[in-house]
């Protein structure tokens, strides 16, 4: 294995939209993906102003082999920020040999390095294998909160 993280540049937008559809295809969830490649460009890489979320890429050699994208938020009983890791996916040919915690770790010193009081993400209860995986970093399920979400036309209503 010759692994190698990066920062994704906006050359890499089709492989990031590749892992998308990979990950969503991982959890059954392939119908909600309506991300293109100048949707990814605009807010990942946008010409004027700060991007609203990151991505890394990881590699064997040449061969893309996963990624995550994450973006920082705040905690207001920390008075801290955060890093949320939003999708994490390792392609499953690679699965196994490591990239997955290279790049939880390489995101975890990144929310050292700027000052974070946490890192924080979601898992599908049925993922028991991701389950397991972080539990043994020492991830801790907050299973007391739920997530609430508007979209679509719910969103849309308060415009």
């Amino acid at each position: 294995m010759s692994l190698l993280i990066r920062s994704a540049t906006s050359d890499d937008v089709q492989l990031i939209l590749r892992f998308i559809r990979a990950l969503a295809d991982y959890e059954k969830l392939s119908g909600e993906v309506t991300a293109t490649e100048d949707q990814l460009r605009r807010t990942l890489f946008p010409s004027d102003g700060a991007p609203v979320a990151h991505c890394v890429l990881a590699f064997d050699g040449p061969a893309p082999a996963g990624f995550a994208v994450y973006f920082f938020n705040y905690s207001t009983f920390l008075a801290q920020p955060g890093l949320y890791l939003e999708d994490l996916f390792v392609k499953p040919e690679f699965r196994g040999r490591g990239f997955g915690k290279a790049l939880l770790l390489h995101l975890a010193k990144l929310a050292n390095t700027r000052g974070c009081g946490r890192m924080e993400w979601t898992v599908l209860e049925w993922n028991q294998p991701a389950i397991e995986f972080y539990e043994s970093l020492g991830a801790r399920r907050m299973q007391e909160w739920q997530i609430c979400r508007l979209t679509g036309e719910s969103l849309a209503r308060y415009a």
